[in-house]
């Protein structure tokens, strides 16, 4: 079941919400019982072979854009 992970705009904290993904939409009371709660982008880590080829190179360069702006 895919996770979702929210934070509280009255008390800061951040949570996780286990729901089907017809259900993601829906809002979520943080733990401590508040209702004014956002919704947070996640990142997808996929580990693991694909096919049956070698894995792919890691990039090379650095930074948020390759290593072209000096970050």
């Amino acid at each position: 079941m895919p996770r979702y992970e929210f934070r509280c705009r009255a008390c800061g904290d951040t949570f996780e919400v286990n729901r089907p993904m017809a259900r993601a939409g829906e809002p979520a009371s943080c733990p401590q019982g508040h209702a004014d709660t956002v919704k947070l982008l996640s990142t997808v880590a996929v580990t693991g072979r694909g096919g049956a080829g070698p894995a792919a190179p890691a990039p090379s360069g650095g930074g948020c854009c390759g290593g072209g702006c000096g970050c």
